[in-house]
């Protein structure tokens, strides 16, 4: 690691506060940043902290691939426009000026970088935070392996020649290792290699890859948690010599102060089925509420994020560090989890509610099914009948379709547990509440307050994927009170049926 000390020394030369550790902004001071991923719910975060929290840096660089008929300059100009970099806007609008969007793609040889833009990020770039990743579970296995596993190859190798590379963040996730109950901050080996794996997918068709699919993953629940497994194997052998680190993620979900509580900007995971139950049309969901529930606001995520790249690089051993960024004594189980979902969307509402909110937890996969036929499927069918008759568009297969969809891929996490070693995220805890500011980065989730995340969260959801202002509210709630009636109106007629029928029977 003697070409890393000295390329660490080039860049930061006799900064006092760098070399004593007494502060993170002092770190990134006129550091040049790759970011992947940016346009995902994680990079944007990231960039928006970086912006806000790290005033002194010099430039961020962030890899947009061209997409559904937009280009790079179309796609930066809508990211700007997200509601996350709102107080980016009113309080520091030159901060913009940082950001250089490039055009690449971590699917496509050499990142589908141009030999200009490369050698650009090999001179010039400090700090790398590849976030660029598919997170769908049913992501066939070709594509995830192109994404996840390829695509991390090929950051490395660009990292390699990066000529004043300083510290590397792979971000990664706190399952990659699910088909283990207990999970140390290590890489694990799996018995197929990633180069195996890369070879089979370049080599083999769709079909054969999906008939060997079960056996390529081994236990592992999806390619998800597989490719991602696989991209920390190939860190472990081919980034050994560089300045990385990686952080491990559980489920990320909505902010919890930072930039604004219960900003959320897509339906994936929790989010959707969060919304489902607000609505009232999700009543059964394959869950043990006895489980703990290991969620991570992305606001924890995002400083985490930044604080390793500081503590790796401070701390640096000659291995690579592994941060789980979970819960642990401060988790929350399903059970009342789902309480305080049902709680808040009772008590605000959406302007879309369907039903009356109740879900119930179901660790019997036949009878979810059974209930899901009646509870989801069946009024889904009636709903678009008498829409088709109005001359409406049908919604509501689709919608419970894309609902069933979530809570069969979500399954295995709902119904299954992990213990999470936390000792490099623990003395990161410690080392940063030691910092000149520490109040800017929020990494210690001891003592999280549940009922008042799942407020802002419930409120989030209104606000940001909804559209919807507070003054929907009075609508939403006559409409809610309505629903009430007609939902115990509804039980009371399903009881008295029942007990005419078991009377007619007894006769």
């Amino acid at each position: 690691m003697g070409t890393t000390n000295a390329q660490t020394n080039s860049k930061h030369g006799n900064d006092d506060a760098y070399i004593n550790g007494s502060s993170i902004e002092a770190f990134f001071a006129e550091s040049v940043i790759l970011l992947t991923g940016a346009t995902g719910f994680l990079g944007k975060a990231l960039l928006e902290k970086l912006l806000r929290s790290c005033p002194r840096l010099a430039t961020i660089f962030i890899l947009i691939r061209p997409k559904q008929g937009q280009t790079v300059e179309q796609r930066y100009k809508k990211l700007l426009e997200n509601p996350v970099f709102g107080r980016i806007r009113t309080e520091f609008p030159d901060a913009f000026n940082k950001i250089y969007p490039v055009k690449g793609d971590v699917s496509l040889p050499n990142l589908g970088l141009s030999p200009e833009d490369r050698n650009t990020l090999i001179q010039r770039v400090n700090i790398v935070f590849h976030s660029a990743a598919t997170v769908r579970f049913d992501e066939p296995l070709k594509v995830a392996v192109n994404l996840n596993t390829k695509g991390t190859d090929l950051v490395i190798e660009l990292c390699r020649n990066m000529k004043n590379l300083v510290s590397i963040i792979h971000v990664s996730t706190a399952y990659s290792n699910a088909n283990r109950q207990e999970i140390k901050e290590s890489i694990y080996t799996t018995k197929v290699k990633p180069s195996t794996v890369i070879d089979m997918c370049e080599s083999l068709d769709d079909e054969t890859l999906k008939v060997l699919e079960k056996k390529i993953l081994e236990n592992h629940p999806n390619t998800y948690t597989f490719t991602k497994n696989l991209a920390e194997q190939l860190i472990l052998t081919k980034a050994k010599d560089l300045p990385i680190a990686i952080v491990r993620p559980s489920i990320v979900c909505a902010a919890h102060e930072e930039p604004f509580p219960g900003w959320v900007d897509n339906l994936c995971g929790i989010t959707g089925v969060m919304l489902e139950i607000g609505r009232g049309t999700a009543r059964s969901v394959m869950c043990d509420a006895n489980m703990n529930l290991n969620i991570v606001p992305i606001d924890f995520v995002v400083d985490t994020l930044i604080c390793a790249s500081w503590h790796s690089t401070m701390q640096h051993n000659n291995t690579i560090k592994v941060y789980n960024c979970t819960t642990s004594g401060e988790a929350i189980r399903w059970g009342p989890f789902k309480d305080l979902i049902n709680k808040y969307a009772i008590e605000w509402p959406s302007k879309h509610v369907m039903w009356y909110p109740g879900v119930t937890f179901r660790t019997n996969k036949f009878m979810h099914n059974v209930m899901s036929s009646i509870l989801h499927i069946l009024p889904a069918f009636v709903v678009d009948f008498f829409l088709r008759l109005l001359g409406s568009k049908p919604i509501m297969m689709k919608i419970v379709k894309r609902f069933e969809r979530a809570v069969h891929t979500g399954s295995f996490f709902s119904t299954h547990e992990w213990k999470f070693d936390r000792g490099n995220m623990d003395d990161l805890s410690k080392k940063v509440k030691g910092l000149n500011d520490s109040s800017r980065f929020n990494i210690d989730m001891h003592g999280f307050d549940w009922d008042t995340y799942v407020r802002s969260y419930t409120l989030g959801i209104r606000k940001y994927i909804l559209k919807e202002t507070t003054e929907t509210i009075s609508k939403a709630r006559n409409r809610l009170l309505i629903l009430y009636w007609v939902h115990r109106l509804m039980q009371v007629s399903s009881i008295i049926i029942l007990l005419a029928m078991i009377k007619r029977v007894g006769h």
